[in-house]
This record gives C-alpha cells, structure tokens and sequence, in this order.
C-alpha cells in the first residue's frame, strides 16, 4: 500500500546519524551464492510476479512477463534461474529490514454510542491549503462537523490514529463485510513521532518503544494519552477504495492487490517497482523468500532498505512490529539487465 509511513515510524526508531549514501556498487551473483534459494517455494513468487509484471514497460521485464503468462510453467525455479540474475545493489547504509501491515478495525458506516471516532474524506479546502488545520484543530473544533465527510466511524481513537501512520486500512463492519480506506490526502504538517515524545519525557526507553507499548499507554492513561495523540500535528484523510475486494490484499505503489509475505516494499531509486527480490533476513527468526518489490514508503530509503508486508489484522501487526533486523536484499534482473547494470569499477 502507499504508505505515508512505516510500521518503524510508528514507533519513533528513527536512525540517528544515518550514514549519507556512498557511491552504488552493483555486483551480479549466481543462485548457487542465495543462501535458502533451492528451498523456497519458487510458484508462489511467480504468482505474485505475474499480478504487476504487465504493468512493466521496458522491453526487458515486457518480454519476460510474456513468457511467463502465455507459457505454462511447471517449474517456477527453472523460470528465474533461466531468465533472471541476481543482483546485489549496496550504497554504504547498512541493511536493514522491517516489517508493515494493514490494519484492522471495528466500525460502523454509522455513528452509534460505541462507534463514534470519524474517518473522514480531505475537504477541499484542505486540498488548497499547504499546510491547513492541524491535528488539533481538526478534532477539537467543530470545522469537520456537519459536512458529510465522514467514510465510517470506528470504536476506538488509537486505533484510528494509527490507521493514519499506515495510510490504509479495512474497516470490519457489524454485518461481517468490510470496507477498505486508503490515503486520501493529508493536512500538510511534518509527522511527529508519539513514541520518541515518549523517550523525550522519560516514560521509557527507546529500545522498549514499540506500537503495542504506545496504545497500551494511551489507553492506561485516557487524558494524556489523548493529549499525546495531538503532539503529532500531522493528519492523514482517507477515501474509499472499491477496486480491491475486502478478502484480498490492499493496493500498493503499482495499484495493485499486495501479498503478505510475499510483497516487499523498496526505494525505487534502487529497486524497479515489479522486480523480483530475493530476501535474506538474519536476525532471531531469519527469512530466506521470494519476494517481488510491489510498495513503497516514505521512510524505505537505500539500496538495501527493505519492508516486508505481513499481511492484515492485529497478529500481522504484532509479527510486523518485532522485525527490525540485518540481512540482504538482491534484485533478480533479466540477464541483459543484469550485467549491463555493472559500472567498470565495480565489477569483480
């Protein structure tokens, strides 16, 4: 999904004194240097490949897709291995891989006494004004009242103000259906990070800070927490989003349905949006999958700044939430692609 911001931004685990970007270097692999490779399941990356890949325009990635789509494939292995290098693209930042989903939550398309905290749709005037109102001004004036702006009211304000860190969501309605939101514009203020006002008082330590911890606190402390929520003046309006059954994955940057654990969002300065990205994920769980590059986020930035989509609902909130690991992430590129990638100096 396009996301104004990542599971990590949520939690304030900003990298202080980030390295700046080093010349690219680019190296080409063989499948045999992919640690896990023989062992992943190869059809089920093909199958996310071949969602997005007609939307690939270079003759490269065109021509591949199209085998791909009018050849009956029995062994999706054979398929990258033939066609496909792996590539290692590094710019000095060290690796680092997190995780994001889409949240879930429970509302109503109206108000009720449990229901009561509006999604609302951008008013126009906040389409013209950069900035507008700020988060402050918006919920605690009546300038949203009355003006037929809101998609649905959920039951819960923390909830909702993380929806907006994540910019997309579906809404669990009584009747059992779903409605799913997506961004729909934003009021123009700079994001401010809850959790590091958090760090900032004393109230715990950056290493103890995560999504859960925030709403946790919140909801133990009502009127701070409330008053919390309004440190950051920053304010994300939604819109309806009907193209995407609610059983399926949200849209990502190629507006297309995404696939957890098999979507990864990239920095398209690095990575082209439809490539497939190998993922070697060390840390307490490692990961050695198939993914294909389907997203972006404003905090993916790097050749080797990678986010996993987990999929959606709390408990692939929570799996999103703990990952903050190392590892490596290569591009397989068609084999033209690929070696013509390699700068003189880099090549070895």
């Amino acid at each position: 999904m396009i996301r104004w911001a990542c599971v990590c931004a949520l939690w304030g685990l900003v990298m202080a004194g980030a390295a700046v970007a080093a010349e690219r270097d680019v190296r080409v692999l063989s499948f045999d240097d992919l640690r896990g490779w023989a062992a992943d399941d190869h059809s089920a990356a093909l199958s996310v490949f071949l969602e997005t890949c007609p939307d690939l325009d270079d003759p490269d990635w065109a021509s591949l897709c199209a085998v791909a789509q009018t050849n009956r494939i029995t062994d999706a292995r054979a398929f990258f291995e033939l066609f496909f290098r792996p590539v290692l693209i590094t710019d000095g930042n060290a690796p680092l891989f997190t995780g994001y989903f889409e949240p879930e939550l429970e509302g109503s398309l109206f108000p009720t006494e449990r229901y009561k905290y509006p999604v609302y749709k951008e008013p126009r005037e906040a389409r013209a004004a950069n900035p507008w109102l700020t988060r402050r001004e918006i919920l605690t004036t009546d300038v949203m009242k009355n003006r037929g702006l809101e998609i649905a009211w959920i039951d819960d304000p923390v909830e909702l103000f993380f929806l907006q860190i994540q910019g997309s969501g579906r809404i669990h309605l009584p009747d059992g259906s779903y409605l799913r939101v997506g961004y729909g514009g934003a009021n123009g203020h700079p994001y401010r990070s809850i959790g590091v006002e958090l760090v900032r008082r004393g109230i715990y330590n950056a290493h103890q800070v995560s999504a859960q911890v925030i709403k946790n606190w919140v909801r133990r402390n009502p009127v701070d927490g409330a008053e919390l929520l309004l440190h950051n003046p920053s304010y994300v309006f939604f819109r309806e989003v009907n193209e995407v059954p609610g059983h399926m994955g949200p849209l990502g940057a190629m507006n297309r349905s995404v696939t957890g654990m098999r979507t990864v969002a990239v920095d398209p300065a690095f990575v082209p949006l439809g490539a497939p990205v190998w993922i070697e994920k060390d840390g307490e769980i490692p990961m050695r999958r198939l993914m294909v590059a389907q997203d972006t986020g404003s905090a993916i930035k790097g050749a080797q700044r990678a986010d996993i989509f987990f999929g959606t609902g709390d408990e692939a909130g929570r799996a999103a939430g703990r990952l903050r690991d190392p590892g490596r992430m290569l591009v397989l590129m068609p084999i033209q692609r690929a070696y013509s990638m390699i700068l003189p100096e880099s090549a070895s």
